[in-house]
Parts: C-alpha cells; structure tokens; sequence
C-alpha cells in the first residue's frame, strides 16, 4: 500500500498542482486583458511563427488541436486574429492591428510575472526546472 508521504513526492502529482498554481496566476494577471494563457500563447505562436499553417501551431504551444481552435475562435471573435486560405485545406492566421497591439501589451505582462515567478530562485535551479519540464513533456 501507497503512504501518504510516498504521495508527496510524486512527480506527476506534483508537477499537475505546479501547473495548476502557475496556470491560476498567470491567467489572474492576463484577466484584465481579457484572455487566458492558452490565447497569449497563441497570440504570440502566431506573431512568431507567421506563416504557420494552423495544425503546426498546436504542438508549438501545447494545446490539442480542439482547444487550439476553440481558443482561435474566441480570439479571432474578438477581432484579434484573422483567418487566411492557403494551399490546400491549410489556414494561415495573422494577427489584426489591435491583436499586435494587445500582444504587446500582454508580452510586457508576461515579463513581470516572469520576473516575479523568478524572483527568490537562481538562474541554475530556473535552468534545471526547465531542463526537467521540457524532458517530463517530451512525448
């Protein structure tokens, strides 16, 4: 039988409420701004990656291919992104001037709240927390 303590140091127990904890403050600091992480980071995979057919983006930023669209849907709703053929059955997004302006705002959020998550650990616990969540998330 499983201790209670054993509990404690699961990894995928303690990496879900990590998540769930970052997820929670990030989205509070973008609330104002009326989107949620999943839309800033697809407001910026589409900045960064123009071109980009829209399945391509999915996996750039760890959203399934129906919560890809579903956010897409609400951000292009609010006239932040627009939608454009490409060969095939393939879409191409691109972000509208009021999209580019948000972005720019949001990424100027993202810094504080990086700054702030940062703050009170090393550059080399940062680096081995990447290291390590980057190779947990590899499929």
């Amino acid at each position: 039988m499983t201790m209670p303590e054993d509990l404690s140091r699961c990894l995928v127990l303690n990496t879900v409420a990590a998540a769930r904890t970052l997820l929670r403050r990030y989205d509070a600091k973008l609330k104002p701004y009326g989107v949620t992480v999943q839309q800033f980071s697809l407001l910026a995979a589409i900045r960064f990656n123009p071109g980009d057919p829209v399945t391509n983006l999915a996996p750039k930023i760890a959203l399934d291919r129906t919560s890809l669209s579903r956010n897409l849907d609400r951000i292009e709703e609010r006239g932040l992104v627009t939608r454009i053929a490409n060969t095939g059955n393939s879409r191409i997004c691109a972000l509208t001037p009021a999209g580019d302006a948000l972005l720019d705002s949001l990424l100027g959020e993202w810094q504080l709240a990086q700054a702030e998550l940062l703050d009170g650990i090393g550059e080399t616990e940062a680096n081995i927390y990447l290291r390590l969540a980057r190779r947990f998330s590899r499929d």
